[in-house]
């Protein structure tokens, strides 16, 4: 019902689905679920737009009543309620999931006995209503639109090595040095082989040789630990073994613009009464941030 109230109010299947952060075939099946299961047609349909048929107008006015009503018990459940309670359930990418969010998670849970979290961890980008999501983490540099969104970190590029290689191959003193050493990175990623870096005005461009090429940070951390190279990984991979000691840094003097760069954000639906056990989970992954928990 809530997503026929917003396909009415948005005048198309589209544009509601990117109000409500779903793709378009589902929204359609949101909507054709409601009819099958009312057994009337709601909407005249064309190739360009929808609109209410007669009773569908009467059910598009009924359904909008029913959500202000929710809204407002939400509201009110809200505002009696001291400590956020309940489960939240979130999706976050893998390695992202797993060296960044998950260690906070102890501290979140001592904080808000209340609430339970169900974590999973998938890289694919979820629907948030069709897989029953309350938030998800999201890494781009560009976010869909109809979501509500909090930045956590930035996301960008290093090149990492373990010690014990550098000192058996020597640590490179400029990019074009990297030709010389064996590289891996990301087999999906769009810049491949082909690295660009930068350091204030100057720029550099060189194809690295890469035997092994991987489709997982985590992986490719651990091959470099294991002396395989260099390896090109988001920092929030490399954080705690930089912090320990296991790889260094290559050519921390230079970075890795776009394409590398981008920034990880939580993302929600919009509206405005956002459960409370969202609200404080996002607002304790910020804190955590800004205190300097980890990277």
């Amino acid at each position: 019902m809530a997503v026929y109230a917003q396909v009415v109010d948005s005048g198309g299947f589209s544009a509601a689905a990117r109000q409500l952060g779903l793709t378009t075939s589902a929204t359609s099946r949101h909507v054709a679920r409601l009819e099958g299961q009312l057994g009337v047609r709601l909407l005249h349909r064309t190739t360009r737009s929808v609109a209410p048929t007669e009773l569908g107008q009467q059910v598009y006015a009924a359904c909008k009543r029913m959500l202000g009503s929710a809204q407002e018990v939400q509201a009110l459940a809200g505002s009696y309620s001291a400590q956020p309670t309940g489960v939240i359930r979130v999706s976050a990418p893998v390695v992202f999931g797993q060296t960044w969010l998950a260690p906070r998670l102890p501290g979140f849970c001592a904080r808000f006995p209340e609430v339970d979290v169900r974590l999973t961890l998938i890289d694919r980008k979820v629907d948030l209503i069709e897989d029953g999501v309350d938030l998800a983490i999201r890494i781009a540099r560009e976010l869909a639109p109809g979501l509500a969104a909090r930045p956590l970190c930035a996301m960008r590029y290093v090149l990492v090595a373990a010690p014990g290689y550098l000192a058996t191959h020597g640590a490179p003193e400029t990019p074009e040095q990297l030709a010389a050493h064996r590289c891996t990175h990301l087999g999906y990623a769009p810049f491949g082989d082909d690295w660009t870096l930068q350091r204030d005005e100057a720029r550099a461009r060189v194809r690295v040789p890469a035997r092994v090429t991987i489709n997982n940070s985590a992986a490719i951390l651990a091959l470099v630990e294991a002396g395989g190279g260099i390896g090109l990984v988001p920092e929030f991979t490399a954080h705690a073994a930089l912090r320990d000691g296991r790889v260094q840094q290559v050519l921390p003097d230079w970075s890795f613009g776009e394409p590398y760069t981008g920034a990880v954000h939580a993302v929600y639906l919009p509206g405005k009464h956002l459960p409370l056990k969202v609200r404080a989970f996002i607002d304790y992954l910020v804190a955590a941030r800004e205190e300097g928990e980890g990277a």
